[in-house]
């Protein structure tokens, strides 16, 4: 039987052998989880998908994820759907965690959405060779890459459940869709939306405690301070080292 090594942090690594955790039978059982989600988002067609009643790997999406879908389909307009789409559902819905996050991190969305109409073919095109030339009603390659990203972001971070934040790292990380190219353009440079998704997680639960009783729009601030304040170091250590590359050149 092929083995896999799996690294662990010192700590852990010590933890586990304190606990007598059996590693390899964890493990088998994660990845073969893992295996099964990634694939059925890589075989999924738009057309076979009941999101309002979730069946096999899409009960593992939210219902913020759902909706961004859907509306993903419903901009497609039949056609097939390509990361511009999703990214232009999650706008749409206008509620998720991913939007809180590219806020922090001064993002102006409303540039976001004209930055997508600009790479939008015409309606008369649409049907033909688009951005990403996806099947209809079905994922582009580059979208299907996404939503595995996505789920292996997901998976990363411990969780059991793949939301509109974990889409937004896996369009950042998809090199070819339209998406990617657009938030990266804007300045969402992969490892610091991953930073600010880290940061807006662990500050999450924190915050919705503390502003139950208050307006939407105080919690949104809240959270936006949290995450700033978790990527500033981060930012601070990307500039100097392109001050120091700079200097170099």
């Amino acid at each position: 039987m092929p083995k896999i090594n799996v690294y662990l942090p010192d700590d852990l690594a010590e933890a586990v052998k304190e606990a007598g955790v059996p590693v390899s039978a964890v493990c088998q059982r994660a990845l073969e989880q893992a295996v099964r989600r990634v694939t059925a988002i890589r075989q999924t067609v738009l057309s076979d998908l009941n999101l309002d009643v979730p069946t096999g790997a899409m009960t593992h999406l939210t219902a913020k994820m759902r909706t961004v879908i859907k509306l993903a389909a419903d901009q497609a307009e039949g056609a097939g759907v390509g990361t511009e789409h999703l990214l232009a559902g999650m706008l749409t819905e206008g509620t998720n965690l991913a939007l809180h996050v590219l806020r922090a991190m001064d993002i102006d969305l409303e540039q976001v959405k004209r930055d997508l109409a600009r790479h939008q073919p015409p309606p008369a095109e649409r049907t033909g060779a688009g951005a990403e030339s996806p099947a209809p009603r079905s994922f582009s390659g580059p979208a299907a890459n996404a939503l595995e990203f996505a789920a292996n972001e997901a998976i990363s971070l411990g969780h059991n459940y793949v939301g509109c934040e974990h889409l937004l790292l896996g369009l950042v990380a998809e090199p070819d869709g339209t998406a990617g190219q657009v938030l990266r353009a804007l300045g969402v440079e992969p490892r610091l939306a991953r930073r600010a998704v880290t940061a807006a997680l662990a500050g999450y639960v924190h915050l919705r405690a503390q502003t139950q009783q208050a307006d939407p729009a105080a919690e949104s601030q809240g959270l936006a301070a949290l995450i700033r304040n978790e990527l500033q170091p981060l930012v601070q250590r990307l500039e100097r080292l392109e001050e120091h590359v700079g200097l170099g050149t």
